[in-house]
């Protein structure tokens, strides 16, 4: 049941990416239309879960201003994080992400005309994924990041840690707010092992009220990526008391 079940997810997925993607193609040729192509992105993950049978429960609790950019960082256990994040971030915004999603055909191309890659192996690439993101931020872009840096943690919903700075770096140089967002279920539902399974299961999502960067310096790195680290971990403790 767990393989037909799995079967059923990556036939809407697919075939909604494929009926949605000439849109977003057309949408991706000029940069004043790359906004459309970001909200038909968001409108792949609100039509999956429907039809994948996962019940979307997702608590707000700060108010963010819909003007403002904000740099997002959320635990990642699961690749169905991409999704979700997708669509519980309603701001138009930039994934910061491993580049080895250029080599999947279409969603690939998406992605690099759309968001911004990153070989963490490389200290070239680095630096120029933390450029290319600070230069968004300016824009008035928003950024998402996962900052354990991939899927690294081996005894889910424990992350791993530390978080990698460059979140962090990025808020204090443009002096916009980190928002966490703890998802404590979504490794049950599609669990990072093979064979690849999906299992039916609520997703749930905290949106944590916005820590601001107003004032802070690049000594000031450090301690805030411990604050955000704790805010999404105690929201993780508080579903898994297990890990406390």
């Amino acid at each position: 049941m767990k393989l037909l079940y799995t079967v059923w997810c990556v036939f809407w997925l697919v075939l909604i990416f494929l009926l949605l993607f000439p849109g977003m193609y057309i949408c991706l040729q000029r940069e004043q239309w790359k906004p459309y192509a970001h909200w038909l992105n968001r409108l792949w993950g609100k039509l999956f879960f429907p039809m994948a049978g996962i019940r979307l429960e997702i608590e707000y609790r700060g108010q963010l201003d819909p003007k403002q950019a904000y740099v997002f960082c959320a635990n990642h256990f699961s690749f169905l994080d991409i999704a979700v994040m997708g669509v519980i971030v309603e701001h138009y915004f930039a994934f910061v992400g491993k580049d080895d999603v250029k080599n999947i055909p279409l969603f690939g191309y998406m992605f690099r005309h759309l968001h911004i890659q990153v070989n963490r192996d490389s200290t070239q690439s680095r630096v120029s994924s933390l450029n290319r993101a600070i230069k968004t931020l300016a824009q008035g872009r928003s950024i998402v990041v996962f900052p354990e840096g991939g899927i690294r943690t081996k005894q889910p919903p424990q992350m791993h840690r530390p978080f990698m700075d460059g979140a962090f770096k990025m808020a204090i140089q443009q002096q916009v707010p980190i928002v966490p967002i703890s998802l404590p279920i979504n490794y049950k539902i599609l669990p990072d092992k093979k064979p690849i399974r999906m299992h039916r299961y609520s997703m749930r999502a905290i949106v944590h009220e916005a820590i601001p960067t107003i004032g802070l310096t690049p000594q000031d790195v450090v301690s805030l990526r411990d604050k955000c680290f704790g805010v999404i971990d105690d929201e993780l403790k508080r579903h898994h008391p297990s890990l406390k």
